[in-house]
């Protein structure tokens, strides 16, 4: 099998759904070594495999999907700073640049190659949020990237099966929480140990010397069939341009998608300017995000490898906020980053209307650090989400995260965790866009300081000014916002909770698909009996008047 560049379907298939139960078997080593609960719990991470030439081939199934289109970028980086016949077995790479990782220091990217008879046969990669990196915090208020942490730039973190105690000890010196995130890193080290092993056993269980042949198989498939179905949209510039709160300013988002052929090209041109605020989105996200909302209209059953996003170029002039430059702020790259989904879905609206999804009301993020009733002191991330936007045939579903897919944290563990009380959580009747299809209901979220100390939130909200918006005159859905103690405060900026205050976060509602007035009324009845719609929003929504049963 070795020596043949061509596969049977049958033989590619279970070749690939192998590969695939490798991958996830580095996210579960992964999970269950981590010491943070980032990874544990909220699966914010990704493992991908490459082969011997760098190019992905596979990922794990729980992976974040901008991960997987940083981590090509951060290969390449890597394999050109430390070439290739450099590399030793037992030799484990790592770095959190912001440039070539994932876009801002706190994402640990770990790469070890996988050696066969002497020789690498691949490569396998990790990656994860850790729960901190030094500096001032996880937040939108760093102004430079000086300010937000420890930068590592590519190096060995372990040497021919020899751990490098001095950078260790450095990240240890310099991060809170410090045997969470060591814990993490060598959770990361440990799960591409895991990759690489497995990968060769693959290769020995299959009688596969050489995994680039089958590489090849598994990229040109995707890249053909990628290009097939670029080909199917009509060729032509497509363009959205939308606004996107920056504090107490709004920053101008732009794209032109351009069609020509099999081959499609996305430019930025036209989006405002970095902030002064951790917002800042490098190029090396926004290809990203870029590659996965084309990919999701286009094609979204496509395996991701390098042959699903070589047909896709992005381009955005630099200094503008979707490709900042150093010394920008990036730590809350997401909350700017995360619209590029629903730019491109704009555009593409316009050719495609009816696979474009409403806007959502996106994932939301809050950076808590403290101390627990137990005097230990914790920094932790506490994720949720608002609804989906509704398609052409399907409502939107409730407080489901978007465009990134982390999973919400057990109520029992955040509590056991941090000793902050989770008072309640409830779906937010009428936050959903109406539409002939629903938007998905954002959730109301109420919390209590029951620490005995002092706690520091970090808020990272958007969709506070600008909403959820439908498509195919679908409405938009509600609002996010913050209230402490009852009192509404801004969805970026800190806050400090001392015991006993109250945090109570309303998330934002999926944009509806469609006509109002197209909505069937068995579903507006249904909504109205399982409380995601009140009788009044109905009538003013929908125009829906109750059946009066007869006597």
């Amino acid at each position: 099998m070795s020596t043949e560049r061509s596969f049977d379907a049958v033989s590619l298939g279970i070749l690939w759904d192998r590969l695939i139960s490798v991958t996830n078997e580095i996210v579960q080593a992964l999970v269950r070594t981590s010491f943070s609960t980032i990874a544990r719990e909220n699966y914010d991470l990704s493992c991908v495999l490459f082969d011997a030439k760098g190019r992905s081939i596979a990922q794990g199934t729980m992976s974040v999907p901008v991960f997987i289109g940083t981590a090509p970028q951060t290969m390449r980086h890597m394999l050109d700073a430390i070439p290739p016949e450099s590399l030793k077995p037992g030799d484990v790479i790592l770095t959190n640049d912001i440039w070539m990782g994932t876009g801002h220091l706190w994402d640990l990217n770990v790469m070890q190659p996988a050696f066969k008879d002497g020789r690498i046969v691949g490569f396998a990669m990790s990656i994860s949020h850790l729960p901190d990196i030094g500096g001032r915090g996880f937040s939108t208020l760093n102004e430079n990237m000086y300010e937000e942490g420890l930068q590592i730039p590519i190096t060995r973190i372990v040497r021919a099966g020899e751990p490098n105690v001095e950078l260790i000890e450095l990240i240890r010196k310099n991060v809170r929480v410090s045997e969470q995130v060591i814990g993490d890193l060598m959770a990361n080290i440990a799960a591409t140990d895991v990759g690489c092993r497995q990968l060769v056993e693959f290769m020995d269980d299959y009688g596969i010397d050489d995994l680039v042949p089958l590489a090849d198989a598994i990229i040109e498939q995707s890249e053909a069939a990628m290009r097939q179905s670029i080909a199917a949209v009509p060729d032509g510039v497509y363009r959205n341009e939308i606004k996107v709160e920056a504090f107490n300013e709004a920053v101008t988002l732009a794209c032109a998608v351009q069609i020509s052929g099999d081959r499609l090209m996305v430019d930025f041109e036209g989006t405002g300017p970095m902030v002064p605020f951790a917002i800042n989105v490098p190029l090396c996200y926004t290809k990203a995000m870029a590659a996965y909302a084309i990919k999701a209209l286009i094609l979204p059953h496509v395996p991701n490898n390098a042959g699903s996003v070589t047909p896709v170029e992005v381009k955005a002039p630099a200094g503008c906020i979707l490709n900042a430059v150093a010394p920008a702020a990036t730590g809350a790259r997401f909350m700017v980053g995360h619209f590029i989904a629903p730019l491109i879905f704009g555009a593409i609206a316009k050719v495609m209307p009816e696979r474009v999804q409403a806007d959502s009301g996106m994932t939301n993020i809050m950076n808590v650090i403290g101390r627990n009733p137990k005097g230990q002191e914790f920094t932790t991330l506490f994720f949720s989400a608002g609804g989906f936007g509704a398609m052409a045939g399907l409502d939107g579903l409730a407080t489901t995260p978007s465009p990134s897919n982390m999973m919400v944290m057990p109520t029992e563990t955040w509590e056991v965790l941090t000793g902050i009380r989770v008072l309640s959580r409830t779906l937010r009747a009428d936050s959903g866009g109406a539409g002939e299809f629903r938007g998905g209901l954002g959730q109301e979220i109420a919390m209590r300081n029951d620490t005995r100390h002092a706690l520091t939130v970090y808020a990272m909200g958007a969709r506070t000014v600008f909403p959820a918006l439908g498509s195919r005159d679908g409405k938009p859905g509600a609002l996010r916002s913050y209230r402490v103690n009852g009192k509404d405060v801004q969805a970026q900026g800190r806050y400090d909770l001392k015991p006993g205050d109250h945090l109570h976060l309303l998330e934002a509602g999926g944009g509806g698909y469609g006509d109002p007035a197209l909505r069937d009324r068995s579903a507006i009845a249904a909504d109205i009996e399982r409380g995601f719609v009140t009788l009044d929003a109905a009538k003013r929504d929908y125009g829906y008047v109750p059946v009066t049963p007869a006597h």
